[in-house]
């Protein structure tokens, strides 16, 4: 996954970048150059970039006075852009704010979504496809209790706004052979406000998520 700065992004859509960039180590490339990006006006330099580091993911940030705190989630198909959301950022604490250890690298998320908009509206069924392609983490074959440390919540609530929790899963010893879990939020956290979009065609859909024929059952 790509994250890129944009010419004119604050401090907030920085610590944003660079939270998000902290959370997919090491599958992440963060340009701290200033780039002048227009992702709804031209996607040529994101599919440079894409094609350049191998990447079918990118986050874009920037800020100016009609969309203040905007931030760009997007994935491409053979370094084409597919699908890009665009949302402004409100009521963020970065994860520097929790005073809690961090979880170790590479450790793969449980994604919790929560909100009828993400199975009833077709727009926010493509959005949660998204969120999952860019936040799964790496593809495993077997899973251990002690690996499920981490877990991202998305919350969609009625007016569309959606709220990023991301918390550490502690097991602290209960009496019995089941541990008590707690849940202690680790940051970062946010809400976000969708505002521009632009999906693939059905059909580039529909290429884009097809199981190579070497890959079936």
């Amino acid at each position: 996954t790509i994250f890129i700065r944009g010419k004119n992004a604050n401090n907030v859509v920085l610590q944003v970048l660079k939270d998000f960039v902290l959370l997919k180590k090491p599958r992440s490339v963060f340009f701290n150059k200033k780039n002048d990006l227009r992702p709804f006006e031209d996607v040529s330099s994101l599919e440079f970039f894409s094609q350049k580091n191998d990447a079918s993911l990118f986050m874009f940030g920037s800020n100016n006075k009609k969309r203040p705190n905007n931030i760009v989630l997007g994935r491409l198909f053979d370094y084409h852009v597919m699908d890009m959301f665009e949302f402004g950022v409100e009521n963020f604490k970065p994860m520097n704010d929790f005073k809690i250890a961090k979880i170790p690298i590479c450790t793969k998320p449980m994604l919790l979504f929560a909100g009828e908009m993400f199975d009833k509206d077709a727009e926010y069924q493509r959005l949660k496809n998204l969120l999952i392609d860019f936040f799964r983490g790496p593809v495993i074959q077997q899973i251990r209790l002690q690996g499920l440390e981490h877990i991202v919540v998305f919350h969609c609530t009625d007016n569309g706004k959606i709220q990023f929790r991301s918390y550490k899963v502690l097991f602290k010893k209960s009496g019995t052979r089941v541990p008590h879990v707690v849940l202690e939020e680790m940051g970062p956290h946010m809400d976000l406000v969708l505002r521009r979009r632009k999906l693939a065609t059905d059909d580039l859909f529909k290429q884009a998520t097809k199981t190579p024929d070497q890959l079936k059952p």
